[in-house]
């Protein structure tokens, strides 16, 4: 049974019509999709959807129509809605893509940034480091993908470039989702520490200007998510 919130939040969704409903409800879904509320192959209900947000069939389509653009869905005809399932050697692909993109931003960033910059940076360090005295695993993993965002966005900022910040969100979408619909139970969350260090460490380069030092610190960072994934799922079927 939806709680008051819920109902509240789908009668909100209900007053709004054509391309904003449509715009919500694609984010609403997205955000799930990104924070695991969905697995890889789980299949999404469109009648369901449709019924929790009180609006018509169109919207949600419209709006799986946008995920499925995105990567992170696939409408199968005769058959519906599923949430797509990438194979290990795609995923392992993506990370080493994305490894060598995020690590030229990390160089450019070390280049370019300001000393406002490097504070922003440090602070968002400090949100992590608070998390890490959490117990709750369900707490570590969603905040870390919180303030792991954070942390990258500012990066990002420093490298004073619209195409690599916009293109960079693109991808960390897309690695958010990999993550979370790996079927892990709260996955990095063991690994906060490790992500910290590594965190720390490419600040450090950023913070003395060493461009190959923040590369190659951020394409480590980056690529090791595929060796912690792979430890977290087998660690949980054994």
């Amino acid at each position: 049974m939806p709680s008051a919130f819920e109902e509240e939040n789908a009668s909100a969704t209900a007053r709004l019509s054509g391309a904003r409903l449509s715009a919500v409800l694609y984010s609403t879904l997205k955000t799930r999709l990104l924070e695991g509320v969905y697995a890889a192959g789980d299949r999404i209900v469109v009648e369901q959807v449709r019924q929790e947000f009180q609006v018509s069939k169109q919207p949600v389509m419209d709006a799986l129509r946008r995920l499925a653009t995105d990567r992170l869905v696939a409408i199968i005809p005769q058959s519906g809605v599923e949430v797509v399932r990438y194979s290990h050697r795609e995923i392992a692909d993506f990370f080493l893509l994305f490894s060598d993109f995020e690590g030229t931003i990390a160089a450019v960033a070390a280049s370019r940034r300001t000393d406002r910059q490097l504070d922003l940076l440090r602070r968002s360090l400090t949100d992590v480091d608070h998390l890490l005295d959490s117990t709750d695993p369900a707490v570590r993993a969603r905040g870390y993908r919180i303030h792991n965002r954070e942390f990258h966005a500012a990066i990002h900022a420093m490298s004073h470039s619209r195409i690599m910040e916009e293109t960079s969100q693109r991808m960390w979408d897309l690695s958010d989702f990999l993550i979370n619909t790996a079927g892990i139970n709260n996955p990095l969350s063991s690994a906060l520490p490790q992500r910290q260090c590594d965190h720390e460490a490419i600040a450090a380069a950023i913070r003395d200007r060493d461009e190959a030092q923040a590369r190659e610190a951020m394409r480590q960072h980056i690529i090791g998510t595929v060796a912690i994934i792979d430890g977290e799922r087998r660690s949980e079927s054994a």
